[in-house]
């Protein structure tokens, strides 16, 4: 009589793997994004009418008139809807913003010059340089959408085991780079107009002439691209390394692609059409009278440079790509310039979706007058309680950190937030672009631990070449260090920054001081 084994006795749930099963339930019952903002732009409608049943009105900050709700249940608030429908998509802020950008942000990668430079930088770094590099490389690739994720955390693997260390650890410092860095660069991407023209919609509640430069929160994301990086060394090095010592458990069967002599041309041509560029822009802006200047009065900070920064994005896309496509062969006619500029924007169906729905709801909300109703009480509760603005702005990035384990979108979720906060900041005499560093740095941290977040999947599945039982708990293990570590180092910045009083980007001041 043959005997049937025992049942493999299951391993026994952690206390985090039973936290990280309530994130990825409650993440996954959440509808998609666009759906989301569609409810909620119903529930606008109706709280509207519910609000005009009541004495909710408050007196204008700066103004002093009466605001009271407006009832969009009627037969003007629908009129209003229908009229306005197109209009509000239209005129969305980060529509036409992100549109330009990712056009010429796309030439540069179907040229293959975002790749090659990613390749290039890594595997020329020493060894014992590998990590910070590594760390580097992932921060800097954020500026290119998803690239940091499909090609350098596989890279990364690859480049620990040639050196003889263990690849999960690369993958580890690089993921921590490319997703716990979101925040952090020494350019400007895709995700900078984007979350600014959220900011400036939002900030349009209080004053309805106040503009957010895409460039608002750059002179604070270029020491953070440091900060990040040192950070993520020593996490790497004093925690994660301890798990996973230099020889590796598994040989890999796959060499690492070298430079090839035509991308290294390609590098160059790329390299010497970009300091044209930047000679170009430096002549229009170093002297006082620079052609970049505002006419007649020669102030930069409220310049024609500042105003068209994603105009400058798209051109430095555009002139490195063909530069370096020509060079190495990638490009061969203006077709393949083109060709580029459709695949990026191929994209973006499910974005114009989202930003549809989203733009309805944010000009729902503005009819109503509830942002500005709910900023209003908001901000004097906050007053009342007479906290340190520290105190305020931490609570605040917590809360972000916390919500981004649910609903991964870096703009869906600002959409949501920035009609409510930054009106409330502003009211506290915060500037809006503050308001936009904290939930920068709230929304990067966690990426590296929520299950959310679009390319968790995929990364688990590059951990599991080398170590085929991981899963989210194993990632969430493995990445929760350096969670924890960038979340307490940003906010020590970020107090520090306040302290000191320094702007955080060209024009973009620390307080909010109503005009007149």
């Amino acid at each position: 009589m043959s005997q049937t084994p025992d049942a493999p006795t299951p391993a026994r749930r952690t206390a985090i793997d039973r936290f990280l099963a309530v994130v990825e339930a409650g993440g996954n019952a959440l509808p998609h994004p666009a759906t989301l903002f569609a409810i909620l732009a119903l529930v606008v409608v109706l709280l509207s009418w519910v609000a005009s049943q009541f004495d909710m009105a408050v007196a204008h900050p700066t103004t002093g008139e009466i605001i009271t709700p407006v009832n969009l249940v009627s037969i003007a608030g629908l009129h209003r809807i229908l009229t306005g429908l197109v209009t509000n998509f239209t005129s969305f802020a980060p529509l036409g913003t992100v549109l330009v950008s990712l056009i010429g942000i796309g030439v540069a990668e179907h040229s293959g010059l975002i790749g090659a430079a990613l390749r290039r930088l890594v595997l020329a770094a020493p060894r014992f340089l590998l990590t910070p590099v590594m760390v580097f490389a992932g921060v800097m690739s954020n500026m290119a959408s998803e690239i940091g994720y499909v090609l350098l955390v596989p890279l990364a693997g690859l480049v620990f085991l040639a050196a003889r260390r263990h690849p999960i650890l690369g993958m580890a410092a690089a993921f921590a780079g490319v997703s716990g860095g979101y925040s952090a660069n020494l350019l400007l991407g895709t995700i900078d107009p984007l979350l600014a023209g959220l900011s400036q919609e939002a900030s349009r509640i209080i004053d309805p002439a106040y503009t957010v430069s895409p460039a608002a929160n750059w002179y604070f994301m270029i020491v953070s691209t440091f900060l990040v990086t040192g950070l993520g060394w020593w996490v790497t090095e004093r925690f994660v390394a301890r798990r996973f010592p230099d020889t590796p458990t598994t040989e890999g069967d796959e060499e690492i692609e070298g430079i090839t002599p035509q991308e290294t041309r390609g590098l160059l041509f790329a390299l010497v059409a970009t300091a044209a560029v930047t000679a170009l822009v430096l002549w229009g802006t170093v002297p006082a009278d620079g052609f970049l200047r505002e006419p007649g009065t020669g102030d930069l900070l409220n310049s024609p440079f500042l105003r068209g920064i994603v105009a400058l994005i798209f051109l430095y896309g555009v002139v490195a790509g063909v530069a370096y496509g020509i060079g190495a062969g990638t490009i061969r006619s203006d077709e393949d310039v083109i060709r580029g500029m459709g695949q990026s924007m191929s994209t973006l169906g499910i974005y114009l979706v989202l930003t549809f729905f989203a733009a309805q709801f944010v000009a729902f909300f503005n009819w109503t007058q509830l942002g500005l109703i709910f900023a209003v009480n908001g901000a004097a509760a906050l007053t009342q309680l007479q906290l340190p603005g520290i105190v305020l702005f931490a609570g605040f990035i917590l809360l972000t950190a916390v919500a981004n384990l649910f609903m991964g979108s870096a703009s869906a979720k600002w959409a949501l937030m920035a009609p409510v906060f930054i009106p409330m900041f502003m009211l506290l005499g915060y500037s809006p672009e503050l308001t936009q560093i904290g939930y920068r740095i709230g929304d990067s941290v966690t990426n590296i631990i929520s299950p959310m977040m679009s390319y968790f999947a995929l990364i688990i599945a590059f951990l599991q070449r080398y170590e085929p039982k991981a899963g989210i708990g194993t990632v969430v293990a493995v990445m929760l260090p350096y969670s924890m570590v960038f979340l307490a180092g940003w906010t020590v910045l970020f107090a520090l920054w306040m302290a000191m009083g320094w702007p955080i980007g060209p024009g973009a001041p620390l307080q909010y001081i109503p005009a007149g």
